[in-house]
């Protein structure tokens, strides 16, 4: 704990880099496509005993600071080129190591093009659920998410996405936004899967290299799919962004990178075992992801105290001039603090999307306040 009072938030969400090639050519990626290309450096496929010394550290970690609950996320690169049986070890290494000490939920991000009915028999055994990613319909899709030789992965990717929920393995869809795909179009054809919940992602950019076009149009992007989605028939897939923002708005708490001032406590694992910061920063600068620990012993409970984790654990603390006194603030909290990168000021400027997040969240308090102001006035009057 310091001096004002602070004490770090222990890490109960961990990213893991089973794989560091990817058998796609996304042409927005943040790993293969960013200023960072340390992953050139990186074993392609992580070993089994590196994998298990990842999992004696994190149950080490989460059983030193009694995290009740704790998510390993197998991911990449693309991790179904690790292979099915090394997954099933790997799930089953964790489940032996980490499991009986705090209640663990494996996850798995993949593109959906190389699910295969034995990938669906290993998720299903080890109880792994699978969250995709697609981009809309199939001409949304296939403008980024191509082959290395060119072609589109639409069709395999929502071949995946039905074999996945058909098991009942699916755990969502990301969907990165792009200003070219019509949102209407784009929100029904996700719908359409019947997916549990859907993550739409803001591009990475920063003020280095900011977004196209104008200033707000992701955030008028996205009210048009918040009005579609907010209006239409039950059932629908949860949005997670439209879902945090609302609770933010109000009083509740939301756990996550994009919004909102909750300490990060995602760390990010490296297929040769290296301890990184969230690999999204990869498109800042080169090593923006690299941690520096003080002292020996476990390198997760050494990583609290690194600046670089300190400052997306504080809070509004770390937030810069522009955005303390904004009324929207502890909703924003800032946005996400790889879009808030400035070579010549670092991370305390707001976030590039900072007109976008601004036009979404006030058109979501406006559109609540509508609904509730009637039946506020109504209540008020029968106290009355």
């Amino acid at each position: 704990m310091t001096a004002g009072g602070w004490h770090p938030s222990a890490f109960n969400q961990f990213v893991v880099k089973v794989h560091s090639r990817c058998n796609l050519a996304c042409d927005y990626c943040y790993v293969y496509e960013s200023v960072d290309q340390g992953w050139r450096g990186q074993p392609p496929v992580m070993a089994d005993d590196v994998f298990a010394e990842a999992c004696t550290r994190i149950r080490d970690h989460v059983q030193r600071h009694a995290v009740p609950a704790t998510g390993l996320v197998f991911h990449g690169g693309e991790p179904l080129l690790a292979g099915a049986a090394r997954l099933d070890r790997f799930a089953a290494t964790a489940r032996r190591i980490v499991g009986p000490v705090t209640s663990l939920r494996l996850g798995l991000q993949t593109n959906g093009v190389l699910v295969t009915p034995a990938f669906v028999d290993v998720f299903a055994r080890n109880r792994i659920r699978v969250a995709v990613s697609i981009d809309g319909d199939r001409a949304g899709h296939d403008r980024h998410r191509v082959t290395k030789a060119g072609g589109g992965s639409y069709g395999r990717a929502v071949a995946g996405v039905s074999a996945l929920a058909e098991a009942g393995l699916l755990g969502g869809l990301l969907c990165t936004i792009d200003l070219s795909n019509d949102p209407v179009t784009t929100y029904d054809a996700l719908a359409a899967l019947n997916p549990p919940v859907v993550d739409f992602l803001l591009p990475h950019a920063n003020w280095a290299a900011p977004p196209p076009g104008p200033a707000g149009a992701f955030g008028r992007w996205l009210v048009t799919v918040f009005d579609r989605w907010y209006r239409a028939d039950a059932p629908r897939p949860r949005v997670r962004l439209f879902e945090e923002i609302l609770t933010l708005l109000l009083g509740g708490r939301a756990d996550t990178e994009a919004i909102g001032l909750a300490p990060v406590r995602v760390a990010v694992i490296e297929t040769d075992g290296t301890l990184e910061q969230v690999d999204a920063l990869k498109t800042t600068y080169a090593g923006a992801t690299r941690l520096t620990l003080r002292g020996g012993g476990n390198p997760l409970d050494a990583a609290l105290t690194a600046p670089s984790i300190v400052a997306r654990q504080i809070g509004a603390a770390a937030l810069g001039d522009r955005c303390r006194p904004c009324d929207l603030r502890d909703v924003c909290g800032g946005g996400n603090y790889t879009h808030r990168y400035d070579p010549a000021t670092g991370f305390r400027n707001p976030s590039v999307f900072c007109p976008d997040l601004m036009t979404l969240i006030r058109h979501i308090g406006a559109t609540v306040r509508a609904e509730l102001d009637p039946i506020l006035r109504k209540r008020r009057t029968h106290v009355a």
